[in-house]
């Protein structure tokens, strides 16, 4: 599973990993959770433009309706993953 390095607003570090991805209306999504196996938090992330293709900016989704949207595609492709 791919692990990736994000930094919150106090430029503190967090290793998140990579459960799937997707792209809805031109977005692409991350579902990012905490760990690699088992039960774990789970987050939505939307990929914002950047200016390099190396490195992109992830901003977690906070649109209710945005998140309902992208949250149920995410079901659909992992059929086996209980979202709670």
């Amino acid at each position: 599973m791919e692990q990736i390095t994000l930094f919150d607003e106090n430029n503190e570090e967090q290793k998140l990993y990579v459960l799937e991805e997707t792209t809805l209306a031109g977005n692409h999504y991350l579902l990012l959770c905490e760990e690699p196996e088992g039960d774990s938090d789970a987050y939505i992330f939307r990929e914002e433009s950047s200016d390099s293709e190396e490195e992109a900016t992830y901003t977690p989704v906070e649109d209710d309706k945005e998140y309902d949207a992208v949250l149920s595609v995410f079901e659909k492709l992992l059929e086996d993953t209980d979202f709670e």
